[in-house]
């Protein structure tokens, strides 16, 4: 069983019921979208799911004599595996789906699903017929499964008293409605700033000028959303305009938000108690690789001592390059980060980032992550004309292997009102052997989509693409399961990310950019110097990225390690902030609000850090020289992806090493110099 709390993490992933217009046919063998031509066929299509999840449950509680893999598991496993299906396409139509109707009743299945599932990981009975399954002489698989379940389910609080299960139903039942509401108010923003014209955009790209237009006031009106924003702190020379889109990004969902926030951190820790743990902190890594939020906690601190020395130094060249504009300048705000980083690699790197925005169009880094990917991992993608989607925007494409199907997957990459306003993989389906393809999504929020638009991308932007990508193939890999409860990514949350950063690694490479990085007007490709320059440019301010990562590590787990009445979120923030980075913190800012990783990672930020180390680790078995390599390209694909959650991910990672994973590939990373222009030998 997925844990009550895995659920909850993946609260967003969740959604949408109204009572059933008329019978449904569950078929998994379809794409998935093809049977919900409209919101009364998708409610229904859920609602049969549920019902036939209920349907198998009733079965194994009523089965007399011997529990047996075929007259418990198996059905066990299907309704899983319904329910899952129900979950996760819900989730991604509440979070993309253009009609405001869809997405409220998005919502509402999220609640419905949400209470029945709590029932189920309370169910005295279910639990007794999983504890009564003989799995001695079962294979290593099935055994891990039974065994993870039966953790989850005490995890869950099966095995109190009924008077606390009661207790621990209605908090999980207000949870939702939460969390619900969380990350509604963050994809519902729509901050905007107005600027009085194109001259105070100056500095910024001509293709971000082309495509923000003067209204007929002579007014500009900018979005919050990354496309809009980002470029802003990079390259805007304007500093009030720096600081009024720092401001408003900072106060996104603020102050909405806040309050939401004070109730998911109390109810959290109410329900911990209940469970009989002192923290949230602690009931939500305990079934991780950390085991607890102390081991998690000292990560951070030894995180932090090795990047401190390092981001100091970072800093010091930052305000060094800021006295040569402004000697007097005692130090950098957070908005001017950004910008002067920019200056430092022009100035000390001999790299501008805008230099290779034009080898990056949107169209270009699409096939790229495509043929990439296929060559690396030996699979065909093929796009399904008229397939049905949700958004005219959205692309289907199946992945093939030896010219069988092994995956389907959606591309939904743009921005628009209402939509999910990060990047994501959304699982749809997890794949099981005979039973159903793997299914999924990625929701992104990138540059182009318009007619005439080239959509040019940041490199940072072409990291993000195949880092969402490695989620999900790590999703279509692993989709060859027998049992519903292993398939797709459902090892521990620490590793999660690993595969995704180690995929990062191949947009470092010349040789790999060149296949697709071409000039979008003049057809270059991107030259190998410039990739060089870029990388160089790139290890300056990473320690400073890693203390970065570090605040919102620490933030998210000191909101969930004490007692509410301890929490003050602003105060919280800004104490960890001026602890841990060199930058001031800027009054009247609330990223809390905004921090959607608060209600999905909740405690787990630190995740991400502990991924890169194990993704670092992993990457250390390539040859830099051979980035196509396929002897060992398949060796991680089959050893670290396929076996998806079938074994704990400590194994996982060892099968593939050949020895247990550790901090040194990470730590050379971390401690190796930028070499700056002047001492730089090709």
């Amino acid at each position: 069983m997925r844990s009550i709390f895995r659920w909850t993490l993946l609260a967003s992933l969740l959604a949408m019921t109204a009572p059933a217009a008329h019978a449904a046919v569950i078929r998994d063998d379809v794409p998935f979208w093809s049977a919900t031509p409209d919101s009364a066929g998708f409610a229904a299509l859920q609602d049969a799911r549920l019902e036939r999840a209920a349907e198998l449950i009733t079965g194994i509680k009523a089965v007399k004599g011997r529990r047996t893999v075929d007259n418990t598991l198996r059905p066990y496993d299907e309704a899983l595996r319904h329910l899952a299906n129900a979950a996760r396409q819900s989730g991604l139509v509440a979070n993309v789906h253009p009609e405001a109707a869809m997405r409220t009743g998005a919502e509402a299945l999220q609640q419905k699903l949400s209470k029945y599932w709590t029932d189920l990981t309370l169910d005295p009975d279910l639990y007794r017929a999983i504890v009564a399954l003989d799995v001695k002489k079962a294979d290593p698989v099935t055994r891990h499964y039974v065994e993870r379940e039966l953790r989850d389910f005490r995890l869950a609080g099966v095995d109190r008293d009924e008077a606390t299960r009661e207790k621990v139903k209605a908090v999980q039942e207000e949870l939702v409605l939460i969390t619900q509401a969380f990350g509604r108010n963050i994809r519902e923003d729509d901050s905007k700033i107005v600027v009085d014209g194109v001259d105070a955009l100056e500095g910024l790209p001509a293709d971000y000028l082309a495509n923000h237009p003067p209204g007929d006031d002579g007014k500009i009106v900018l979005t919050t959303q990354y496309p809009d924003a980002f470029p802003v702190f990079s390259y805007a020379r304007n500093d009030d305009l720096r600081k009024r889109m720092y401001m408003a990004y900072g106060n996104r969902a603020y102050p909405g938000n806040m309050e939401v926030l004070d109730q998911m951190i109390a109810k959290r820790h109410e329900l911990a108690t209940l469970l009989g743990f002192e923290r949230f902190a602690d009931l939500i890594t305990a079934d991780k690789m950390t085991g607890s939020a102390d081991v998690a906690s000292k990560f951070i601190d030894r995180t932090v001592t090795a990047a401190r020395p390092i981001g100091e130094q970072e800093y010091a060249q930052l305000l060094a390059r800021k006295r040569a504009d402004d000697p007097a300048a005692t130090g950098i705000t957070d908005w001017e980060r950004s910008f002067y980083s920019e200056l430092v690699r022009r100035s000390e790197y001999d790299f501008d980032a805008q230099s290779v925005r034009p080898y990056f169009a949107f169209d270009r880094v699409k096939q790229g992550v495509l043929d990439v990917t296929s060559r690396l991992f030996a699979v065909e993608f093929r796009a399904v004309a008229d397939a049905p989607v949700w958004h005219p925007s959205v692309e289907c494409w199946e992945m093939f292997e030896n010219g069988e199907l092994r995956g389907r997957f959606y591309l939904d990459m743009h921005p628009r009102p209402n939509k999910y306003s990060h990047a994501a993989h959304f699982g749809i389906r997890s794949g099981v052997a005979g039973v159903q393809i793997p299914e999924a999504a990625l929701v992104c929020n990138f540059p182009g989509g318009d007619e005439g638009d080239p959509g040019l991308m940041e490199h940072g932007d072409v990291e993000t693409f195949f880092h969402e990508f490695g989620h999900l193939l790590h999703n279509l890999f692993a989709g060859r399961q027998e049992w519903h409860g292993v398939a797709g990514i459902t090892v521990e949350r620490d590793f999660v990310e690993a595969p995704s950063q180690m995929l990062e690694e191949w947009v470092w490479d010349p040789g790999v950019l060149a296949t697709f990085a071409k000039h979008h007007e003049t057809g270059e490709a991107i030259p190998a110097e410039l990739v060089r320059r870029m990388k160089r440019a790139d290890e300056f301010g990473k320690a400073l990225g890693v203390l970065r990562q570090m605040v919102f590590a620490r933030v998210s787990l000191s909101y969930y390690d004490r007692d509410p009445r301890q929490v003050d979120t602003d105060r919280l923030a800004q104490e960890i902030l001026s602890d841990y980075v060199p930058f001031p913190y800027v009054p009247d800012t609330h990223f809390q609000a905004s921090f959607g990783h608060l209600a999905g990672y909740s405690a787990m930020y630190y995740t991400y850090m502990w991924s890169l180390v194990i993704a670092k680790d992993m990457f250390s078995a390539f040859d830099e020289s051979r980035m196509f390599e396929p002897k060992v390209a398949k060796r991680y694909r089959d050893r670290a992806l396929a076996p998806g959650g079938s074994k704990p991910a400590n194994r996982l990672v060892e099968d593939f090493l050949g020895r247990p994973f550790n901090s040194e590939a990470w730590e050379r990373w971390l401690a190796s110099e930028p070499q700056t222009s002047s001492r730089v030998t090709d």
